[in-house]
């Protein structure tokens, strides 16, 4: 472990900054047969509701030139199995705590899902999802407007002493209205950005590849749109940001905490290559030697200085 690497994001310390985004990396133990995860910073786990959810109709994925395109609609097996037998397979494989992230269609559906992810050892952080752009059910509109956005944070934070995270959406006229919302509610960091909103379609038929039409364009495409929303949210508030959104090397990660994050999410990189997070892992120490920079914390918002 290189402690040249290590973050701390409210008062948890992680070996590297480096976390697998939620949806792209199950429930974590599904990667053991690829390496130890152990060497990850954390796991932000599969999106979790109060019910199980099938998802969206088939199909549901699209590649694009340079990412992905998904309408999952947050399939999981619901909050008591998550808790049940979720988490208990990956205590048996990893050794840290987790970034646990929830979703609802009302705020009393998010209520419940933070009381419960609270009374859990495992979980670090409550990392909370008001900007999924493929469920239909209201989904959207928690993480467009920035009261709506406040009530939530102000409601989950009251029923956990655990920090909570928002996970905001792109898909704004101004997200940093939302994420200054969200800090002056209590959250204690910021998750940002979620998924841009696409589309393709078939050559041959003329008809949407996905069924629900859009779905959540994510992967290299987005980074430059993540890395100015960061930017613009560090400016604004003072709480940390998890930045995500393109990162698939130990350079984007330098670029996103330059930007203002002090952890990373690694998505749409995991469903191209299983290894990307250990790879990226692997490749900071020697980056940041050939860059001089000492520790990664000493270049958190170097953008900005």
């Amino acid at each position: 472990m290189d402690k040249r690497l290590a973050v701390t994001l409210s008062g948890w310390e992680l070996d590297n900054p480096v976390i697998p985004a939620s949806g792209t990396y199950g429930f974590g133990y599904e990667f053991c047969e690829f390496y130890d995860i152990n060497i990850l910073g954390s796991i932000a786990t599969k999106g979790t509701t109060l019910e199980p959810r099938f998802g969206n109709p088939t199909p549901r994925i699209a590649e694009c030139e340079m990412g992905m395109i998904n309408a999952v609609g947050l399939q999981n097996p619901g909050l008591e199995k998550v808790i049940s037998e979720e988490f208990p397979k990956l205590q048996k494989v990893f050794n840290k705590k987790v970034v646990a992230n929830i979703s609802g269609f009302a705020i009393e559906e998010y209520v419940a899902c933070a009381k419960a992810m609270d009374k859990q050892d495992i979980v670090g952080i409550i990392e909370v999802n008001i900007s999924c752009p493929n469920v239909r059910h209201g989904g959207m509109s928690f993480g467009t407007d920035p009261q709506m956005a406040a009530k939530v944070t102000k409601a989950v934070k009251e029923v956990t002493s655990k920090p909570v995270y928002i996970k905001l959406s792109p898909n704004v006229t101004d997200i940093v209205a939302i994420a200054k919302a969200c800090e002056e509610a209590g959250a204690d960091g910021i998750s940002m950005i979620n998924t841009l909103l696409g589309a393709r379609f078939d050559l041959k038929t003329g008809k949407p590849i996905i069924h629900n039409i859009m779905g959540g364009f994510s992967g290299p495409a987005i980074k430059p749109v993540a890395l100015r929303m960061v930017y613009q949210v560090y400016e604004a508030v003072n709480i940390p940001i998890i930045g995500i959104g393109g990162i698939a090397s130990a350079e984007d990660v330098i670029e996103m905490m330059y930007a203002g994050a002090t952890a990373v999410q690694v998505g749409a990189a995991n469903c191209a290559d299983p290894y990307a997070c250990q790879k990226i892992i692997n490749n900071l120490p020697s980056l940041i030697d050939k860059l001089n920079i000492e520790k990664l914390e000493d270049i958190i918002g170097r953008a900005h200085r």
